[in-house]
């Protein structure tokens, strides 16, 4: 005989439901313990960057220079925040390095709208933003890092990316914390089959900075080829979806100066077009063979192009999955193919991450002395450059 009791429900009356706290505590629970297991690697983001900033503000103080129009409101950070103020220009205009719709619009319009409900100024809320958005970064930098080969490599994955030469720039009122975080997160939603979360990233990631398009085309790439294997409505709506952001501004800049290659046009003001790497060659030559006495900034940034070329070699070598091939080439393949102004190059780097994954892999394998000497070097390193890069080069990082 069953021991289950009767039903005892009144008719016309309605099963209670089961507690719709549940899926978000769910929820709440993993999202805690993934943060519990990437907090080593945030702690060590922090501490990277709080020694680049002590460094920063060690040597500004000798030179009677203040830290924070240094980190907030000064090159293209100036930009931003003129376009959160003014808006955007409405002509092409003749003068070069001029026209403002050269820079994207999602950060500008985020620190508006956070500023208008916060207090301070718009630069400060900029600066904000910039570093929150270095933390989210940095996790999803750690999350793809230990997805791919555990929790150590993730932490040291982090650690070096914090400590790119110029990572200074990751708690600057500048685009790239918030686009790698972007691009970190639209990567592991790619590695853990979610190709909507990505393609709406990639979107996000469009709308923040030119490089966008490496975003999109990893999403769009990765979703195609996954239907050789099943078809999924999901893969061909993220494939679609994902250029959408970048495509969108660009349109837009085209309707807004009345040609269809307005945005290129203004491209063009700023001294940047696709040469396939001929200048890029060209400055080689003249900085590492001709120069006898060449900008120490600038032979950093051609010692940090030809690392990140040969660490994509090692990434081939090493068979990384394919989002993270497919954008590492396409940013490397934009950055070096360019025929536009240089001394920013190394800064375009930021978000390709995956780069650092081989000595990552490496230096966690390696015997702790090795270890925290080759970190070491690599935070003092950066420490050095970010100061240099904002204290000694006349122009911007």
């Amino acid at each position: 005989m069953s021991s289950t009791a009767p039903s005892t429900r009144v008719p016309g009356t309605r099963r209670p439901r089961t507690p719709t706290t549940t899926a978000p505590a769910g929820r709440a629970h993993a999202l805690r313990a993934a943060l519990r297991r990437a907090a080593p690697a945030l702690l060590a983001h922090v501490a990277v960057r709080s020694a680049g900033l002590l460094v920063l503000a060690v040597w500004a103080h000798r030179r009677h220079h203040g830290v924070w129009p240094l980190l907030a409101a000064q090159w293209d950070a100036r930009w931003y925040l003129g376009i959160a103020d003014h808006g955007y220009a409405r002509t092409l205009g003749s003068a070069f390095d001029s026209n403002n719709l050269a820079f994207f619009p999602l950060y500008p319009a985020l620190v508006k709208a956070v500023a208008a409900v916060t207090p301070g100024s718009r630069a400060s809320t900029g600066l904000g933003i910039s570093v929150v958005a270095s933390l989210v970064a940095a996790w999803g930098v750690f999350a793809v890092g230990d997805r791919l080969h555990g929790r150590r490599v993730g932490i040291v994955l982090t650690v070096l990316w914090a400590a790119f030469p110029v990572g200074l720039v990751q708690w600057m009122g500048y685009t790239e914390s918030l686009f790698t975080a972007f691009v970190a997160w639209a990567l592991y939603a790619l590695l853990t089959d979610r190709p909507l979360t990505a393609a709406w990233l990639a979107v996000l990631a469009g709308l923040t900075r030119p490089t966008g398009i490496a975003v999109a085309a990893t999403v769009t790439v990765t979703a195609l080829l996954s239907l050789r294997h099943r078809f999924s409505a999901r893969a061909l709506a993220a494939a679609a979806l994902a250029p959408l952001g970048w495509c969108a501004y660009v349109g837009w800049v085209g309707l807004r100066l009345g040609r269809w290659d307005g945005y290129f046009a203004v491209q063009r003001m700023w001294h940047n077009e696709l040469d396939g790497g001929r200048e890029t060659l060209l400055r080689f030559r003249d900085l590492l063979g001709r120069d006898s006495t060449p900008e120490l900034f600038l032979v950093m940034v051609t010692l940090t192009l030809l690392g990140s070329a040969a660490l994509f070699a090692l990434s081939v070598g090493d068979r990384q999955p394919l989002p993270l091939l497919v954008f590492t080439a396409v940013l490397l393949a934009i950055v070096l193919g360019s025929g536009g102004v240089y001394f920013p190059r190394a800064r375009f780097l930021l978000p390709a991450f995956p780069l650092l994954l081989p000595p990552a892999r490496y230096l966690s394998h390696a015997s702790p002395r090795l270890r925290a000497l080759a970190l070491t070097t690599a935070v003092l390193g950066s420490a050095y450059c970010g100061a240099y890069m904002l204290l000694v080069w006349p122009s911007a990082p």
